[in-house]
C-alpha cells in the first residue's frame, strides 16, 4: 500500500485512476491544481506522500515545471514521480524526463497498469 497524491484535472480520467489505485490498496487523494499538490507535499504535519501522479496530457498545469520546482526545494526527497503524457506528444515525454520524473508512461499505460506501476515504484 501507497500513499498516493495524484494530480488529475481531469475528472473523469482522474476518477480511474483513484479507482485503480484504492483498488489495489493504495491511499489516494485526487487533487485538480499545483497549488494543492505544493501544499500538501510542504505540509510537514501530514503523512509522507510515497508516489505523485502527474497528468501531463493537460495544458492546465505544466507538470515537469511542477517537479523542477518542488526538487529543488526538496519535497520530493522521499517521493517517487509518475507522469502520464499523450502518446503523440514526444516532446512533453521528453521534457518529464529531463525534468527528473521517476517514470513517465502513455496515458494509455497509466490507463492499463497504473496500479502496478505505482506498486513498481515504492517496491
Amino acid at each position: 500500500m501507497a500513499r498516493v497524491v495524484a494530480l488529475v484535472p481531469d475528472l473523469l480520467f482522474g476518477s480511474q485512476v483513484l479507482g485503480m489505485l484504492v483498488a489495489a490498496g493504495d491511499e489516494v487523494e485526487l487533487v485538480g491544481d499545483e497549488n494543492r499538490v505544493r501544499d500538501r507535499l510542504r505540509d510537514a504535519t501530514a503523512p509522507a506522500v510515497a508516489v505523485l501522479v502527474v497528468d501531463l496530457t493537460t495544458d492546465a498545469l505544466d507538470g515537469p515545471a511542477l517537479v523542477e520546482a518542488l526538487s529543488r526545494e526538496g519535497v520530493l526527497a522521499q517521493t517517487h514521480t509518475l507522469g502520464f503524457y499523450a502518446h503523440v506528444d514526444v516532446s512533453v515525454r521528453e521534457r518529464a524526463e529531463e525534468a527528473g520524473f521517476d517514470l513517465v508512461v502513455p496515458r494509455s499505460r497509466m490507463a492499463r497498469e497504473g496500479a502496478a506501476l505505482v506498486t513498481s515504484l515504492v517496491s
